[in-house]
């Protein structure tokens, strides 16, 4: 009998990103111990072997449920029986204090993650991020009306990380653990209705399905492709633009940008640059949404006088280097507030 389908789809996915690695060169796979992730470690192993890479895998426990820590040890087991190189596991503190427990989870879990790859000094970090979780967050991203970076989804890969199951179903990853005899673990967090992103999964989409016929997962996993390329190539603009502001200004010896350049700027190149001139200058880049960046936009603009306030104690403010020169978009701490 010939490779099932679904192990062979998997097996694709993480050659493609695994090809570009030379011999010798570790590989880290994060593992929850669910159908996703244990799909692409097991493949991982296998895809390994020719061109001698090695293979970690990490668990992360988040000590959100009851016998996280038994199911953590299970997975290190089950990683291990599998053919890792190495395993490891790795409990954090997640405090969801102005995120929400799913954002702070995350947050913590890639903090966790980018320690070990640091500590195994692997040079790629496989997540099982599926078709199936490129469509959800597609769906969220238009329904927080969150603009073309979030319907562009998830990105493939970005700096040591990598996606290799995002043309992957959900149910083909269930479909490889089934053939290869694996018992995967069923996070009840997948069935809490509690969380947006289960309700989009077990509602909506199903909905969307039924009534539009099926393909849907695909087609919306297919529009975060081709937005992000969209988004990628504003970013590089906008960098550009950034770059060339921030010059002029250290040439003529002055700091801030300049406001009549960006005003010449289209409006989704202007709007990243300051976007990313804000970050630079000490704003919380998580706590930096849209409604900040079209405040300094229509300051730049003249829609709106006095300074902008930016999360991270920051303002900005248009000001002039002396009486009849050009205005300049500048970045300090906020104002005190006057007293009553």
């Amino acid at each position: 009998m010939g490779l099932h389908p679904a192990i062979a789809a998997v097996r694709r996915g993480v050659r493609g990103v695994l090809a570009p690695l030379a011999p010798g060169q570790a590989v880290l796979v994060a593992c929850s111990g669910g159908p996703d992730s244990l799909a692409l470690l097991a493949a991982t192993v296998v895809e390994a072997r020719e061109p001698g890479l090695r293979v970690i895998g990490v668990t992360v426990d988040h000590g959100l449920q009851e016998g996280s820590a038994d199911q953590a040890a299970r997975v290190v087991a089950q990683m291990a029986a599998l053919g890792a190189d190495e395993t490891a596991s790795a409990r954090v503190a997640v405090d969801p204090a102005g995120l929400g427990p799913e954002a702070a989870a995350r947050r913590a879990r890639y903090a966790v993650l980018e320690q070990m790859r640091e500590h195994f000094g692997a040079a790629l970090v496989l997540l099982g991020h599926t078709r199936d979780d490129q469509a959800e967050t597609v769906l969220l991203g238009l329904a927080r009306g969150s603009g073309g970076r979030s319907i562009a989804g998830m990105r493939r890969g970005y700096d040591h990380y990598a996606r290799p199951l995002l043309d992957v179903a959900r149910d083909d990853t269930i479909a490889a653990c089934l053939a290869d005899g694996l018992d995967f673990w069923d996070d009840p967090h997948n069935h809490d209705p509690g969380y947006a992103r289960v309700r989009v999964r077990t509602r909506v989409l199903p909905v969307l399905e039924a009534e539009l016929g099926p393909g849907v997962a695909a087609a919306l996993a297919r529009t975060a492709d081709q937005v992000r390329d969209d988004v990628e190539a504003l970013d590089d603009l906008a960098d550009a633009a950034l770059r060339e502001l921030t010059a002029s200004a250290a040439a003529a010896g002055t700091v801030g940008l300049a406001v009549d350049d960006l005003r010449a700027l289209p409006r989704a190149v202007a709007t990243r640059v300051l976007r990313a001139a804000a970050v630079a200058a000490g704003a919380v880049d998580a706590e930096l949404f849209a409604v900040h960046v079209t405040a300094l936009h229509r300051l730049t603009t003249g829609e709106v006088r006095g300074e902008v306030q930016l999360p991270g104690h920051l303002s900005a403010r248009l000001e002039r280097d002396a009486p009849g020169s050009a205005r300049r978009l500048r970045f300090g701490p906020s104002s005190p507030p006057v007293a009553g």
